[in-house]
């Protein structure tokens, strides 16, 4: 073990491994100020260079990015009082009161340094775990391993924050969607409508760019604003920062481990994790002298900040040792490891212990580059919340398109991105959790193949009653009792706020009529009828699977029908869609329609000249830029795609024409 570590390390003697992962960290700094996108959103947009990188390569960029996203979302939460994703939420608490008395650059100090202690505690933890479970996991079989794959899937939409058996639906239409293409235990193509595009599958790059990416540049070009209006003012007190850090240790030692916690258990994330970092620092914090918790007290922002990045290393756990992500940027970093053929799980600790080290020292590394980072680039990085989305969206859009056309290399992607954006978009002013689809869908495969497997070798009274399956049942049962109280409780105390209440609005504010619940869980019935009955002409084999998802899905959706009769009835009808949330509409179907235009352009006259001809007039009529900025603007973003083409060896679709 001491010698597959020591050589895992060894690896980053070569200077090429140690630029990839600063690439990999820069890109993460970036995209995590940008409010929506964070860590998913930052992996995604990496993941193309995964098809021609070496495997260490590539796994050290795409670590670099997720060590570091929850170290510059915290920026604009303190700064600007705007989360750069909902885990930074918790940062406005005391991080943003004490930028408001002159002392961001203390509490910025204090939380870039908090967060690559964290990454190391958790990364840590993660080494020692490694030798305590290897004897576990290697004596897993298919029932195990598929119970496991089901749990994930069932923890992250079950303790996800929004809908829970809408998120549910949402996690069985990644699976039907995962398992597009060649059946992974029979020798037939399924769901492909004789499509050649969807013969190889929807494309992991797409479905995550789609249903997150897309969604937001949807989501953020309709506002049609900058996401700040305020002065950037980091302050001062950076030196005092690191300083709260040692007087506070406790805390970051105590934040660290509830992170890492946090990140063992799929689904929990970075959002609960904070809260519960945060609340555990201000029950002992209160107890003290000088509590100030919520009136600018550095410990409010020590304590999240070391669990944000102690559950990133935590969520390794479960996803290498057991290959169940424990948040949506692993089931990309999942998807990155089963594209080199790298299945995470008994094999990897029996067959590839360095990977997991080199992985350790990759975590561990860029927890401390990204800190180092993150102090040199916060004003630029704050500064880039003052730039109109438009703006910023008109580069977003051709690069994200580009990035999900290189893995199937199929025009036909463009359209599939486009219709989970909307469909992101809706699961996005629903309240229904995003991240249950994704890691679905990257776990279709492989929860197929064991299943498959399962009931093949085993008799259904065998398999389900060893002892590990019965505990794996049981935390579901615990799991599903939980949270069903814990809902019940809300209702009764807390009405207005219960899950399904009425008068129900998006992160805008504005209302959202309950027809769009109705009509989003409709459609998904229709979906699963459609797909069983499409199942009923594959083999016997390959129905087995589809048949099961689809019942499944049906089945949640007839739930989550019911408890939408249940919140028409208590809204005395369906709703109408009027007012602000008829404008934001008609806004959206307009954000909607630049997408279509883009992706006809490519279609008609290629990459290059449609994102020109897209760029320069989406800047002119949207963003309103003077024409000399925007031609010399869309001269520097048509060069950016020139050089990934050129010296990353991306792909540039060809049109029609040209």
């Amino acid at each position: 073990m001491l010698e597959a570590a020591t050589s895992a390390l060894a690896s980053f003697a070569d200077p090429a491994m140690l630029l990839y992962l600063i690439i990999g960290v820069v890109v993460g700094l970036v995209i995590g100020v940008i409010p929506g996108l964070g860590g998913t959103g930052a992996v995604a947009v990496l993941m193309p260079f995964v098809f021609v990188l070496e495997p260490n390569q590539a796994i050290a960029m795409i670590i670099g990015a997720v060590a570091v996203v929850h170290t510059s979302d915290v920026i604009t939460s303190v700064v600007l009082g705007i989360p750069g994703s909902a885990s930074a939420a918790v940062f406005l608490m005391d991080g943003h009161t004490m930028a408001k008395e002159g002392k961001g650059g203390r509490a910025l100090s204090a939380s870039f340094i908090s967060s690559a202690v964290g990454g190391i505690i958790g990364i840590i933890g993660l080494t020692l775990v490694v030798p305590v479970a290897r004897p576990v996991v290697t004596a897993f079989g298919s029932p195990e391993i598929f119970m496991l794959i089901v749990l994930g899937i069932f923890l992250t939409a079950m303790l996800s924050k929004g809908n829970v058996v809408k998120g549910l639906v949402v996690a069985a239409f990644g699976v039907i969607l995962g398992i597009v293409g060649m059946s992974p235990v029979s020798a037939e193509y399924r769901y492909t409508f004789g499509s050649e595009y969807l013969s190889e599958g929807i494309g992991l790059v797409a479905a995550a760019l789609g249903i997150f990416g897309v969604a937001e540049i949807i989501h953020l070009v309709a506002k049609r604003s900058s996401v700040a209006d305020k002065n950037v003012s980091l302050g001062k007190g950076w030196a005092r920062g690191a300083r709260d850090v040692v007087k506070y240790k406790g805390d970051v030692l105590r934040g660290a481990g509830v992170g890492v916690g946090a990140g063992i258990l799929p689904g929990v994330g970075a959002t609960a994790g904070a809260w519960l970092a945060y609340g555990q620092a201000q029950a002992i914090g209160s107890r003290r002298k000088g509590s100030r918790f919520g009136q600018g007290d550095p410990r409010g922002v020590i304590a999240p900040s070391a669990a944000s990045n102690g559950i990133e290393s935590g969520a390794l756990i479960p996803t290498l040792l057991f290959g169940v992500p424990g948040a949506a940027p692993f089931a990309l970093l999942l998807g990155v490891l089963l594209i080199f053929g790298i299945q995470p799980g008994p094999d990897l600790i029996e067959q590839d212990l360095d990977l997991i080290y080199f992985i350790v020292w990759a975590f561990a590394i860029a927890s401390i580059v990204g800190a180092i980072f993150a102090f040199f680039m916060a004003r630029p990085l704050a500064r880039l919340s003052f730039v109109s989305f438009p703006i910023l969206a008109a580069a977003l859009i051709p690069l994200l398109f580009m990035s999900g056309f290189q893995e199937p290399l199929s025009l036909g992607v463009f359209y599939t991105m486009l219709a989970l954006g909307i469909f992101g978009w809706l699961c996005k002013i629903s309240d229904i959790p995003r991240a249950p689809f994704l890691i679905a869908y990257v776990l279709a495969v492989p929860l197929e193949r064991y299943y498959y497997i399962t009931v093949s070798a085993f008799e259904p009274g065998e398999w389900m009653t060893r002892p590990f399956v019965i505990v794996v049942a049981l935390l579901l049962i615990v799991t599903v009792g939980v949270v069903t109280y814990r809902n019940v409780k809300r209702k009764r105390l807390h009405p207005e706020t219960a899950e399904g209440a009425s008068a129900a609005a998006d992160e805008s504010g504005i209302h959202v009529p309950p027809v769009v619940g109705v009509a989003m869980t409709v459609g998904s019935m229709l979906f699963f009828i459609g797909a069983f009955i499409l199942a009923t002409d594959f083999s016997p084999n390959g129905q087995l699977f589809p048949y099961m998802a689809s019942i499944l899905g049906l089945g949640l959706g007839v739930v989550a029908l019911v408890k939408d009769i249940q919140q028409v009835r208590r809204d005395g009808g369906v709703g109408r869609i009027e007012g602000a949330f008829r404008a934001q509409l008609r806004v959206v179907g307009v954000s909607i329609l630049w997408l279509l235009a883009f992706v006809w352009l490519v279609f008609l006259v290629g990459m290059y000249v449609g994102t020109a001809v897209f760029a320069l007039v989406f800047l002119l009529v949207v963003a309103r830029m003077k024409p000399l900025f925007a031609v010399i603007y869309v001269a520097a973003i048509v060069g950016a795609l020139y050089a990934l083409e050129q010296f990353a060896e991306l792909v540039a679709p060809v049109g029609w024409l040209i």
